[in-house]
């Protein structure tokens, strides 16, 4: 393995992925164009979701994508978490679409551990913030 070919992945990756913090604080900061797409089934996003998204499941992306999300979106996928790969499909989905596209790693599950805000059909909350995930100093970041 050459150094050039770490720095190549790594940069795709950076390219393709991105983190519950970088999308919450794109999405404070109302970043033009970004799109967060909730790719889970019905039963899911009425249990919760992130209050910008918008719900379209994976297997509605080439049918739907057109009439809901605008070119030139950047989009960002997520689903349940780190355990399901449907987050990956949905990109996959909107990649073959041709928009720009990232998955939020840690999906539904990391954004809820970190404390981040979630509309269900009581209206917006959040719960405390998980210490394994995130610092429990309200305002903290990581420092990555």
């Amino acid at each position: 393995m050459t150094n050039a070919a770490a720095v190549a992945h790594f940069s795709a990756r950076l390219t393709f992925e991105t983190d519950v913090s970088d999308v919450h604080a794109d999405l404070e900061a109302g970043t033009p164009g970004v799109v967060v797409i909730d790719a889970r089934n019905d039963v899911s996003w009425q249990q919760g979701h992130l209050p910008h998204a918008v719900h379209l499941p994976h297997s509605q992306i080439a049918a739907r994508a057109a009439e809901l999300i605008p070119p030139g979106s950047r989009v960002v996928t997520y689903c349940w978490g780190p355990g399901c790969n449907g987050a990956t499909r949905a990109a996959l989905e909107f990649a073959k679409l041709g928009y720009p596209v990232q998955e939020m790693l840690g999906g539904y599950e990391y954004w809820v551990r970190e404390g981040f805000p979630v509309r269900d059909d009581q209206g917006v909350s959040a719960r405390p913030i998980d210490d394994l995930t995130a610092p429990a100093v309200t305002g903290a970041a990581c420092g990555c």
